[in-house]
């Protein structure tokens, strides 16, 4: 996939600000048609959204190539607006699951209570998430450019090489799901953390629940920005 920066180290170098980013209420609901003029190249918000409260601790490199940085000006003002378009239509499409407006992107994410259910130790793709997962795609189809990242994570229960390849199963299982039903694979990267990203207390029953999550991350293509910044006349 065409990354949107050159160097991965810009994100790990901005990875530092994500956590004050992700708890500022600002960052989190703030209509990007307001705010893609002003952010910059900040960029971070969306590997903190996918991964969790870790940034600084762990993670993949790799998700820095594919989410990229911020398109900043006037051209970021029309991505934003396309973008809050998606984001809305996911919203009405999938009430259940959490979706958030992050830099230039959108972060969809599935629990065992919003619509994706993984039995125990499975991850094969039921019919009840099947019926979420076809609204998602739907939504792709209408909305073609725009790159997805999948990422899968587990609860702590158990070997932890078993559920860093249970992760890679499941996010798999999501990937392949789309592209078997008309997405294309060159829009797709897919990646998985197992145990290591927590986003809630692995000590509780409610909190495991929610650590066993996939996540989506949609971002705007090459074709968006080159199209966006050719409109307002950047090079």
């Amino acid at each position: 996939m065409r990354t949107f920066i050159n160097k991965i180290g810009i994100i790990l170098f901005t990875g530092a600000l994500t956590i004050s980013l992700m708890n500022c209420k600002a960052v989190q609901n703030a209509n990007n048609k307001q705010k893609g003029a002003v952010i910059g190249t900040t960029g971070g918000a969306i590997l903190g959204a996918i991964i969790g409260n870790n940034v600084g601790k762990g993670g993949n490199g790799e998700l820095g190539a594919v989410i990229g940085g911020v398109v900043g000006g006037t051209a970021g003002v029309l991505i934003g607006n396309k973008m809050d378009k998606q984001a809305q239509k996911i919203e009405e499409e999938i009430p259940g699951a959490k979706v958030e407006r992050v830099d230039d992107g959108i972060v969809v994410t599935f629990d065992e209570g919003s619509g994706v259910y993984f039995s125990t130790n499975k991850y094969n793709i039921n019919d009840a998430s099947q019926t979420t997962l076809n609204k998602l795609t739907n939504v792709f189809k209408e909305f073609p450019d725009t790159n997805i990242l999948v990422v899968g994570h587990t609860d702590s229960v158990g070997d932890a090489n078993y559920n860093m390849t249970l992760s890679k199963n499941r996010a798999y299982a999501v990937t392949n799901y789309f592209t078997q039903n008309g997405v294309s694979s060159g829009r797709l990267t897919t990646n998985w953390f197992g145990e290591t990203q927590p986003i809630h207390d692995n000590t509780t029953a409610e909190g495991r629940a929610k650590n066993r999550r996939v996540n989506v991350a949609i971002l705007p293509n090459e074709k968006m920005v080159d199209d966006a910044k050719k409109q307002v006349g950047d090079n």
